[in-house]
């Protein structure tokens, strides 16, 4: 388990305030990324529910901030973080089609998103690891 993860989880399972998908990405690394969680809330606020039309999935998006942040903006690095999600996800990235394709499978929206979270937050750490970022 990592630290960002755990973190993620933690956000999560706050029921007072509500994190969206982008938000718990982004927060967990806010710190090491050099801008405060209050800083991350803000800059993600509007990335979630697919930027609140069900387009890109918010914790994708959360995702390419973090990346962003580290300074990891190449096409491949990039290029990849799609690839991988497409390749779990039948080829889809927006949030509508991704929840769609859960409520057909009959699973609930929350721990559909939940993973989604812990998705890309294992993701997005793997990457900045095999680039020396963490």
């Amino acid at each position: 388990m990592s630290k960002y993860l755990d973190r993620a989880k933690e956000l999560r399972a706050i029921t007072e305030v509500h994190y969206n998908c982008a938000q718990s990405v982004i927060v967990p690394f806010a710190k090491d990324a050099g801008i405060t969680e209050e800083a991350a809330m803000k800059v993600a606020v509007n990335f979630g529910s697919g930027m609140k039309m069900a387009s890109v999935c918010g914790a994708i998006t959360g995702g390419l901030m973090v990346l962003g942040l580290f300074g990891v903006d190449d096409a491949g690095a990039v290029g990849e973080y799609y690839g991988k999600l497409k390749e779990r996800h039948e080829g889809f990235l927006n949030c509508g089609d991704l929840l769609r394709i859960n409520k057909e499978k009959g699973q609930e929206k929350k721990p559909h998103c939940d993973g989604m979270v812990y998705e890309c937050v294992e993701l997005v750490e793997e990457i900045l690891k095999s680039r020396n970022k963490l």
